[in-house]
C-alpha cells in the first residue's frame, strides 16, 4: 500500500508515520508545508528510509497535492491549524488550511480515485458536555474558530461520501499527548515551564476537563480505522483519562519532583479564554468494535512524556524561544523579519 500522509511533520502525523513504517512494509509520502509546528526534526530518524518520501507544500495548492498524491492508495489527512488560542487571534489561517485545504485534498483524491480517505478530526467539534459523553451521531456545536473550521471540514468530507460515494472515513480523538508535541500545547508547555523554573499559566480556575489520550494509542486507533473502518463512518477515539486542568498540573509537578511548588509561586491563574469549553467527553463504543482499545497507562505515559522532554531540550528550547511567548493567557507568534 502507498499512503499519502498530510501534515506528517506535525505531532500526531510524525508519530503515525513512524508507527506505520515500523509495522508495515508500506510506502509513505509525506506532504507538509513546514509551518511553525511542522518540524523536520520530528522524523529525522527515518528521513533516509527507502519507504519514505517527503514533499514540501501546502494542501491548498492543488498542483503539489496532485503530484504528491499520484499513485497512492490512501490519504490520511492530519494537516491542520490546531491551536485554539491562535484561532481566536487569527481565524483566517484556520479557515484556509482546515476548510479550503481539506476541499483541495478531497477534489484531488476524488479525481485520482483514491481507495480510502481518512480525515483526522477532533472531539472539539461537539462542543462542551457537562455529563455523559457524545457519540458519533451527536449534534456538532463548535465553540471556537478552530473547532468550527474542523466541523466544517468534517461536513465537507461527509458530503463527498453522500454525493460522490467517495470513500471517506473520519476519526475524532480527544486531547493527545506524548513526544514531539509542539510546546504551545498544555502538557508540553507545562512540563517545559516547570523544567525552566517558569510559572505555569492556568486558565480561569483550572476546572476545565479534558480526556487525555497517549499519541501512540491514537496512532493505533487510526491504523485500525484505516484498515477496518467502514467508509462513510465516523469513529470517536478516547482513553477515558478525564482530568481537570488543575488535577493534571498537580500530577506534572509531582512527576517532575516539584510538588511543593504547586502551593508556592509557580502557578499563575490567568484570564479565561473566550468560548472556553468546560468539558469534552466522547463515547468509544463504535471503535471498540474494530478491536481497538487504549493499551497504555496514563500515569506511566505521562511520566515517559516528562522524561522525553527532559532528555530533548535541544528539540524544544529553540522552538519556545523562536516562535511564541505567553502573555496574559494568550500566545503571540514571533515572526522573523
Amino acid at each position: 500500500m502507498k499512503i499519502l500522509v498530510t501534515g506528517g511533520l506535525g505531532f500526531i502525523g510524525s508519530n503515525f508515520i513512524r508507527h506505520i513504517l515500523k509495522k508495515y512494509s508500506y510506502d509513505i509520502i509525506n506532504l507538509d508545508r513546514i509551518t511553525y509546528s511542522g518540524n523536520p526534526a520530528n522524523l529525522k530518524d527515518i528521513e533516509k528510509n527507502k519507504k519514505y518520501k517527503f514533499f514540501k507544500g501546502d494542501i491548498c495548492d492543488s498542483g503539489i497535492v496532485e503530484t504528491a498524491m499520484k499513485g497512492c492508495d490512501a490519504v490520511v489527512n492530519f494537516a491542520a491549524e490546531t491551536h485554539v488560542d491562535r484561532s481566536v487571534g487569527n481565524p483566517e489561517s484556520f479557515i484556509s488550511t482546515n476548510i479550503l485545504g481539506t476541499y483541495t485534498l478531497l477534489e484531488s483524491a476524488r479525481k485520482q480515485k483514491i481507495k480510502r480517505f481518512l480525515h483526522i478530526s477532533t472531539d472539539e467539534v461537539y462542543g462542551s458536555i457537562e455529563t455523559g459523553s457524545f457519540n458519533e451521531d451527536s449534534r456538532l456545536n463548535p465553540s471556537s474558530p478552530y473547532s468550527a473550521s474542523k466541523a466544517s471540514a468534517d461536513l465537507l468530507a461527509m458530503s463527498y461520501f453522500a454525493t460522490y460515494i467517495f470513500p471517506v472515513i473520519i476519526t475524532r480523538s480527544s486531547n493527545n499527548f506524548g513526544p514531539y508535541q509542539y510546546p504551545e500545547k498544555l502538557i508540553p508547555l507545562f512540563i517545559t515551564n516547570i523544567l525552566e523554573g517558569k510559572k505555569v499559566p492556568i486558565y480561569g480556575k483550572g476546572i476545565n476537563v479534558r480526556d487525555w489520550l497517549y499519541v501512540i494509542d491514537n496512532c493505533e486507533a487510526i491504523d485500525a480505522v484505516l484498515h477496518k473502518g467502514k467508509i462513510g463512518e465516523i469513529y470517536n477515539i478516547a482513553s477515558k483519562n478525564e482530568l481537570s486542568n488543575i488535577e493534571l498540573t498537580k500530577k506534572l509537578f509531582e512527576i517532575i519532583g516539584k510538588g511543593e511548588e504547586m502551593t508556592k509561586d509557580k502557578v499563575e491563574y490567568v484570564k479565561d479564554r473566550p468560548g472556553h469549553d468546560l468539558r469534552y467527553s466522547v463515547d468509544t463504543s463504535k471503535i471498540s468494535k474494530l478491536g481497538w482499545k487504549p493499551q497504555n497507562k496514563f500515569y506511566k505515559d505521562l511520566s515517559n512524556t516528562v522524561e522525553w522532554y527532559k532528555n530533548n531540550e535541544l528539540w524544544w528550547k529553540p522552538l519556545k524561544s523562536k516562535h511564541f511567548r505567553f502573555y496574559e493567557g494568550h500566545y503571540e507568534k514571533h515572526y522573523e523579519k
